[in-house]
């Protein structure tokens, strides 16, 4: 039972250290609106997302207002909309994406997730439609977001869809070549993608899910630095010798109260639009703004310079703390929930890869152990699709093998080359165009295509 007394006093003396609940994400399942007539299916999708979610930025606004903690965002998400696209033209496509475009703006959202595919195992024509409709879709809608999940712990990495992506995620860039690329942002592609992930790009109602439901985002990635830096200030202080552990009981703590602030948040709006409530994603997803920063937290834990050798140790550290006290203050925790490192969107990183601190590799490494993946990478507009497709294909085996939720999202900058400085604004933030090694030398491997099967389950290590 989720005391309000409790949370009150933790909202009281965490209220200045950018606390937020970053995203309420009101999950639809669309699947009955499937029409052979794309004019009958938009209606159809229409009126069941206004329907649904006409009261939800309201409701959000009030409960939000009435704990005194902003929600920054709120999203939708839809059933995979592969499914809904099977029969139909890359034409439907794009009508159903304005569609889904002017509900979101109907209902006043940020956001609209789900028009994705699931093509891990292999492409049906309802995935091949959406996912060659992609470059069209996302520029010339504002709020959808899309993403395809290509590989998985049981069905290995589908390369084919990989090959096909790498070409798409550049027509996109190009096709939004006077935003610098922007729309490639709108687009991740998984390993293991989650069913119940409130965060955008990525969010989507998988199979299992209820009709509709209320997903929380949870965000404290100030609240954790402020309380590691009382800590170690404590200690200094005092003279006490403080350790990792230590400071790893301490993310707990605050990963704790952040959580149990997020469902209390989240069962109230759920209750008030009369919808299911679903899961809290602890996930510390770090903003532009200075203070809200995934990499000042590794600086205070005493890595000078993020990308220096203890990085990622410590980002695997800061990860499990936040798993760890996230499940002790709620059995409804889901998505992603772990320590999100995408390059734009935080500050800190983002000027420890201008210095050269922070290169691509080493972040590959940093995924391997936190959440999601290589999140708002910006390179060069002139890399090779075949080039790309190989970066994800690396990322999403690191997910494959290692049975976690990997992915990309990555955003060649027409124009654009290595060291080159883009900002996108608001919570895209601005990043370098970051180096890629070795272009071209992976052009044979992608080439092959296939798929690379499964790895072996028994034997784990």
């Amino acid at each position: 039972m989720l005391r309000t007394d409790e949370i009150l006093s933790t909202i009281r003396m965490l209220h200045t250290e950018h606390l937020d609940v970053r995203a309420v994400t009101l999950a639809l399942n669309l699947n009955d609106c499937a029409s052979p007539n794309v004019d009958q299916m938009c209606k159809k999708v229409s009126h069941k997302i206004v329907s649904h979610a006409k009261n939800l930025v309201d409701v959000c606004d009030e409960v939000g207002g009435k704990y005194g903690i902003p929600i920054t965002n709120k999203r939708l998400a839809i059933s995979p909309a592969a499914t809904l696209l099977a029969g139909h033209t890359r034409a439907a496509a794009l009508e159903l994406a304005r569609a889904l475009d002017e509900a979101g703006e109907r209902c006043r959202v940020d956001f609209v997730g789900g028009f994705s595919a699931l093509v891990q195992k292999g492409v049906a024509d309802g995935a091949r439609v959406l996912i060659e409709s992609l470059p069209e879709v996302l520029t010339k809608t504002k709020r959808v977001c899309s993403s395809v999940n290509a590989a998985s712990r049981k069905a290995g990495v589908n390369m084919d869809a990989l090959k096909t992506l790498g070409q798409v995620i550049l027509d996109i860039a190009n096709a939004d070549e006077e935003n610098t690329g922007f729309a490639a942002a709108k687009l991740v592609v998984f390993a293991n993608i989650p069913d119940d992930n409130p965060f955008m790009a990525g969010a989507y109602m998988g199979a299992g899910e209820p009709e509709a439901t209320v997903n929380i985002g949870v965000s404290g990635p100030g609240v954790v630095d402020s309380a590691l830096r009382r800590r170690i200030a404590s200690a200094q202080k005092s003279g006490k010798k403080l350790t990792l552990s230590e400071l790893s009981e301490e993310i707990k703590t605050a990963s704790f109260r952040v959580t149990r602030i997020g469902e209390l948040i989240g069962r109230e709006v759920a209750e008030r639009i009369g919808t299911q409530f679903g899961v809290v994603d602890l996930s510390l997803a770090p903003t532009p703004t200075i203070g809200d920063s995934i990499g000042e937290i590794l600086k205070t834990l005493g890595i000078a310079h993020v990308g220096a050798p203890g990085s990622t140790a410590a980002i695997a550290m800061l990860n499990d703390a936040v798993k760890k006290g996230g499940l002790f203050a709620s059995s409804s925790v889901g998505g992603l929930s772990g320590a999100f490192i995408p390059v734009s969107e935080d500050s800190t990183l983002a000027d420890a890869a201008a210095q050269g601190h922070l290169s691509l590799e080493k972040l590959e490494a940093m995924t391997a152990v936190c959440s999601v993946g290589l999140d708002m990478i910006l390179i060069p507009g002139d890399t090779p699709a075949t080039t790309i497709s190989a970066i994800m294909a690396d990322e999403l085996a690191i997910g494959v093998i290692n049975n976690k939720t990997t992915a990309t999202r990555l955003v060649p900058c027409p124009g654009k080359k290595a060291g080159d400085f883009v900002s996108f604004g608001g919570l895209f933030g601005a990043s370098p165009v970051m180096q890629v090694r070795n272009v071209g030398a992976s052009e044979s491997f992608v080439n092959f295509g296939g798929r690379i099967p499964a790895p072996l389950q028994s034997l784990g290590n």
